[in-house]
């Protein structure tokens, strides 16, 4: 470089060029070739780390380096090789301009500065790929520590470069620096929350990303599909979107899915409400012709013969039929829904299962079916759940019950 910095001003001299001029020519023809074997130096080292990196992901196993081609670390990697060739000949191309050298000095270290924050950040993307890729990470927070970690490379490569610019030491620089910390954690303080909380959402492992959560306080009901620094991103069952801070999740109620999806069964729990005036006692014939229902056939047999034997025992006078013991219309049908449940094909049988009798309301009477499906999904289990109640409601008559509902306010115009 040094024999064409001395041809080229030879040259300009002989042809009686001034001598200002001249190294003004010098210079700009110096900056020319210089430009050139830059730009054919990078393109020449691109294509060879490009064909290594190719070759090399061809024969390996793993899909890493494929990774590292697909977020342009070697494309990256490959523009240190002109920068190294720069600063090694800029002082032939500035010779005669040496009040330049500091400028140009300070704009390589800038670039070499952002250079290395965009080589490390492709790395780190390719990190965050193929961890995603992880059956074991495939649940964790991954964007999160990624961008925690691409925060702090940002804040210290602005410093760095700050630092260059106004000539400061690295250390003096942020010395300074940490009398405007206050300043610094207002500005930054969801990131700051939202980097805690990240971190304790993967510690306690509260929320993965395709759990089902429901969180009224922000609308949102659906399945989580990405958690970051700042937020955590749920797919609604209606397909919109919910982003929810991240540090919510530590400050406030929410409901996780997940210990349902990963049980033997979802819960049913559901009441039907009857009159309480249509429960009364059961007479002998009534009992016979219920006997004709083959769920509870065996039951009431058995069952009645307990009551005559305990009646007869204790010489109850059954003139009167409250004496003694007896069955009603209400516990009969409990007893049948509870031998139907049970027998249901869709109910997972080692789970508990109920139908119970809630507390009287001015409403009526809550009779519950408390029972969890085999089947966990959203469209089976809805479906499970109305065949167990449709066949509930339709068997009320046969007891001789009725079904609590508010009066028609117009009957006439219901007719």
């Amino acid at each position: 470089m040094e024999y064409i910095q001395c041809f080229f001003y030879d040259y300009l001299v002989s042809l009686n060029v001034p001598e200002t001029a001249s190294k003004y020519l010098n210079m700009l023809c110096l900056l020319i070739i210089l430009a050139i074997i830059i730009y054919i130096t990078d393109f020449i080292t691109r294509k060879i780390l490009l064909n290594a990196f190719s070759k090399f992901s061809d024969k390996s196993k793993t899909n890493f380096d494929d990774l590292l081609i697909d977020h342009k670390a070697p494309r990256n990697i490959a523009h240190i090789v002109p920068l190294v060739i720069t600063i090694k000949v800029f002082p032939f191309v500035f010779y005669d301009f040496p009040h330049f050298e500091g400028y140009i000095i300070m704009i390589l270290k800038v670039y070499g500065v952002i250079l290395t924050i965009w080589i490390i950040r492709s790395i780190l993307k390719t990190f965050e790929s193929y961890f995603k890729t992880l059956p074991s990470l495939k649940d964790k927070p991954i964007d999160s520590y990624i961008q925690v970690a691409m925060l702090f490379l940002w804040i210290i490569g602005f410093a760095t470069c700050l630092a260059v610019l106004i000539d400061l030491s690295f250390v003096k620089f942020f010395t300074t620096l940490g009398a405007a910390s206050a300043v610094l954690l207002l500005i930054f303080k969801d990131t700051i929350l939202g980097f805690v909380a990240s971190i304790q959402v993967a510690i306690n492992d509260s929320v993965r990303i395709g759990d089902w959560i429901t969180m009224e306080k922000f609308g949102a009901d659906g399945d989580v599909i990405e958690i970051n620094l700042s937020t955590i991103e749920v797919q609604n069952f209606d397909k919109t979107i919910t982003h929810i801070p991240t540090y919510a999740i530590l400050t406030d109620s929410f409901k996780n899915w997940r210990g349902m999806q990963s049980s033997g069964g979802r819960r049913i729990k559901r009441a039907i409400v009857l009159k309480a005036k249509s429960v009364h006692y059961l007479t002998d014939e009534q009992i016979e012709e219920l006997k004709k229902i083959e769920v509870i056939s065996e039951y009431l047999s058995q069952r009645q013969k307990d009551i005559i034997n305990y009646n007869e025992t204790h010489n109850v006078d059954k003139t009167t039929l409250i004496n003694g013991r007896n069955m009603t219309n209400l516990g009969v049908f409990r007893k049948y829904l509870l031998s139907y449940v049970q027998n249901h094909s869709a109910i997972n049988k080692d789970m508990s299962i109920m139908v119970r009798q809630l507390e009287p309301t001015p409403n009526g009477l809550p009779l519950e079916i408390y029972a969890f499906s085999s089947d966990k999904r959203w469209e089976n289990y809805e479906y499970i759940m109305a065949d167990i109640f449709d066949h509930a409601i339709s068997a009320v008559s046969y007891f001789d019950l009725e079904l609590f509902e508010y009066p028609t306010q117009f009957p006439n115009l219901a007719k």
